[in-house]
């Protein structure tokens, strides 16, 4: 039974601990303004981005990534969203840049997803085990269910997040189109009205006889 129990104990601290290395922002970049955020990586590690324009102008944005030397990896110009993954070739600070010089006018929200690849600690430094009672569990085996438990999770909360997103947008998008379509229908009328009007006035006008006192 301790066995049992500390297998489990194992999984939820490593579940929690490889977990961690995601995070979600939204930013406001003003219009012809640049954000940039950096974070330290280490080399061979993975780091994943996702960005979406939540609102403003065309809902486009250019995106920039530079290595710890300042060299340019990625670059990206007039995208509504995206997914960018990469590997660090060398040990530093990345850093990427949202840029909304081509506005000169319209700020735009942008909601982005960061994830680090970093490495989990092996199962054997969580709790007081012996290395037969470690060996009994398999931690080869936990180790790969806690990484593909990772990934579904935070698949899953990505897709959350998006969706909830683009639902919003639509609903602003149907919200507009609606509008435009009352004010057009409205306007027809107006004008089907005023052109009936005149076609009256103007038939009376043609058949009216005149009288010379």
């Amino acid at each position: 039974m301790k066995g049992f129990q500390g297998t489990w104990i194992l999984l939820v601290l490593s579940l929690f601990t490889v977990t961690r290395p995601c995070h979600s922002y939204r930013v406001l970049v003003d219009a012809y303004a640049e954000e940039c955020f950096f974070d330290r990586i280490d080399a061979n590690t993975k780091m994943g981005i996702t960005f979406e324009v939540i609102e403003g102008g065309f809902m486009d944005i250019d995106l920039k990534i530079t290595g710890p030397d300042g060299e340019e990896l990625i670059s990206r110009e007039r995208e509504t969203n995206g997914k960018i993954a990469f590997s660090a070739a060398k040990t530093g600070a990345y850093t990427f840049c949202f840029s909304n010089k081509m506005s000169t006018v319209t700020p735009k929200e942008i909601m982005f997803t960061v994830q680090i690849g970093e490495l989990h600690k092996p199962l054997a430094e969580y709790g007081n085990y012996s290395v037969e009672e470690t060996a009994a569990i398999e931690p080869e085996k936990f180790e790969k269910m806690i990484v593909e438990l990772r990934q579904s999770i935070l698949s899953v909360k990505h897709e959350q997040e998006y969706m909830e997103i683009r639902d919003r947008i639509h609903r602003r998008i149907n919200e507009s189109t609606n509008f435009r379509v009352v004010l057009w229908a409205f306007f027809g009328s107006i004008l089907v009205l005023a052109m009936t009007v005149s076609q009256v006035w103007y038939i009376k006008r043609f058949f009216e006889v005149r009288r010379i006192v």
